[in-house]
C-alpha cells in the first residue's frame, strides 16, 4: 500500500492555488493530491487528502487508510460561509439530510449517532461520503470550530457509486428514490453523471413534488490527464434536471480552479478546495477539494434554511439560497445571509419556476471592502483628473479671448 500523499494548510486563504483534491477514477488513491503552502509563503500544517474514488485498475481494493493528523484550526471555508454566526441562529435541527455519494460511517467522529445508512452505504471504503456528511452536519468533535454547516441536521446516507467510488446512473436513481420515500427535506447527490438517464429524471421529479430540496454536483471531477480546455461545455446529471439547485466549486479567490469541467448549468458556488473534515476511520482529519465538497456545503446551508423557515417550499429555499448569495461571475453561497435575510415579495419564486434567479442581495466577503475601497478611490482619482482637464480648457479659452492678457480690474466711475 502506498503511503498517503499530504496537503499542507493554515491560516487565510492558505489554498488559494489548491486544486481539487478529489481523485478521478483513472488515479490510484490520494495520488494526485497537490501541495499548497499557507499565504505567507510558509509550510502550513500537513494533512492527508480524501480522494474522491480509488483505482479501478487495481486487482484489490484497499481502502482509504485513516488518518493519524489533526487540524488545529478553522479552514478558510468556514470562515467564508461564517458557521460560527450561522450557528447561532440555526444547526439544521429536525432536517434531514440524503446524502447521495460513496457511503456514510454511521460511527464517525462527530456525526454523533445522527446517521442512517441505507443499504451497503455504512461501508465507505472510499471514505468520501464520510467526509462530505462532516461538511454538511458535523459537530466537529473534540475541534467545534471544524463543524459542518448544520451539525444538528440528520443524515440519511445512500450509494451512488459502486465500492470504488463509481458512479452508476441506477445506483443514484434508486437513491434518489428512497431519499424520497424517507421524505428527506434535502438530497444531495455529490455525483455527476455524463449522460441523462429517464429513470434517474422520473425519480428527482418525484423527489421535488414530494417537496425535497435536490441539490447537485455541476460537474464531475476533472480527469487526471489532459486539459479542461479540450472538453466542450456540456450539461451533467442530475444538476442539469428541472429545479435541481446545481452547485460548482470555488477558490478562495471566488473563482472556478483552471481544471474545472465547462458547464453553463451552475446556480451557485461554494468553497471547494482545501476543505478540512474526517474520513470514515479513526479521527483524524483530511483536505479535500472538489464539486462535490461545494455541494455539500450547498446542501448544509438548504439544512439551515429548512430548519429556520420549516414553511418554505423546496422552490422558495433555492431561491433563498441564490438570492442572498455574493453575487459574482458565479452566485457565491453565503449560509449566514441565507437564514438571516429578510426577503420581501420581489424575491418571492414563481409558482412552477424550474430554476432560481440572479441573485439581488449582497453581503461581502473575504477581504472584498478592501477591493472596493481601491476601486473607488481610483474613480475618485479619476474623476478629480477630469475636472483639472476641463478647467484648464475652459481657462486657457479665456485667455485666448483676452489676448493673452490678465484680466484688467474695474475701476469705479470709468466708463
Amino acid at each position: 500500500m502506498r503511503p498517503p500523499a499530504r496537503l499542507l494548510y493554515g491560516a487565510g486563504l492558505t489554498a488559494a492555488l489548491m486544486l481539487p483534491v478529489a481523485v478521478p477514477a483513472q488515479a490510484t488513491p490520494l495520488a494526485r493530491t497537490p501541495a499548497a503552502l499557507a499565504a505567507d509563503g510558509k509550510k502550513g500544517q500537513e494533512l492527508p487528502g480524501m480522494p474522491s474514488a480509488l483505482d479501478p485498475r487495481a486487482d484489490e481494493v484497499v481502502c482509504t487508510p485513516a488518518s493519524e493528523e489533526k487540524a488545529k484550526k478553522q479552514d478558510w471555508s468556514r470562515q467564508r460561509l461564517d458557521l460560527d454566526r450561522l450557528h447561532q441562529h440555526s444547526t439544521g435541527a429536525g432536517v434531514t439530510v440524503a446524502l447521495i455519494s460513496t457511503g456514510v460511517d454511521p460511527d464517525a467522529t462527530g456525526l454523533d449517532g445522527r446517521v442512517t445508512a441505507g443499504g451497503t452505504a455504512a461501508d465507505d471504503c472510499v471514505g468520501h461520503g464520510t467526509f462530505l456528511a462532516g461538511l454538511i452536519a458535523g459537530s466537529g468533535g473534540n475541534t467545534p470550530k471544524l463543524a459542518g454547516v448544520a451539525p444538528r441536521a440528520k443524515v440519511l446516507a445512500l450509494r451512488g457509486t459502486d465500492r470504488r467510488g463509481r458512479p452508476s446512473p441506477a445506483l443514484v436513481a434508486a437513491a434518489v428514490r428512497e431519499a424520497t420515500e424517507a421524505r428527506a427535506g434535502v438530497i444531495a447527490v455529490a455525483v455527476a453523471l455524463p449522460r441523462r438517464d429517464k429513470a434517474l429524471t422520473r425519480a428527482v421529479a418525484e423527489a421535488r413534488r414530494a417537496g425535497a430540496v435536490v441539490v447537485a454536483a455541476a460537474t464531475p471531477d476533472p480527469p487526471s490527464r489532459g486539459s479542461a480546455d479540450e472538453i466542450p461545455s456540456r450539461t451533467y446529471w442530475p444538476a442539469g434536471e428541472p429545479g435541481v439547485l446545481s452547485v460548482a466549486d470555488m477558490l478562495p479567490a471566488g473563482t472556478r480552479p483552471d481544471s474545472a469541467l465547462p458547464t453553463g448549468t451552475v446556480d451557485l458556488a461554494a468553497p471547494g478546495a482545501g476543505v478540512v473534515s474526517g474520513g470514515p476511520r479513526g479521527a483524524g482529519h483530511y483536505l479535500g477539494g472538489g464539486v462535490a465538497v461545494a455541494t455539500a456545503y450547498a446542501a448544509g446551508a438548504a439544512a439551515v434554511v429548512r430548519a429556520t423557515h420549516p414553511d418554505d417550499s423546496a422552490d422558495a429555499v433555492a431561491r433563498r439560497l441564490t438570492a442572498t448569495a455574493y453575487p459574482a461571475d458565479l452566485p457565491q453561497l453565503d449560509a449566514y445571509a441565507a437564514v438571516t435575510t429578510v426577503l420581501g415579495d420581489a424575491v418571492a419564486p414563481a409558482a412552477g419556476a424550474e430554476r432560481a434567479a440572479a441573485p439581488v442581495a449582497v453581503r461581502d466577503t473575504s477581504g472584498t471592502d478592501r477591493a472596493t475601497g481601491r476601486a473607488t478611490l481610483f474613480v475618485l482619482l479619476g474623476s478629480a483628473g477630469v475636472l483639472a482637464v476641463l478647467w484648464a480648457g475652459f481657462a486657457l479659452s479665456r485667455a485666448r479671448a483676452r489676448g493673452w492678457r490678465p484680466a484688467e480690474a474695474s475701476t469705479p466711475g470709468k466708463g
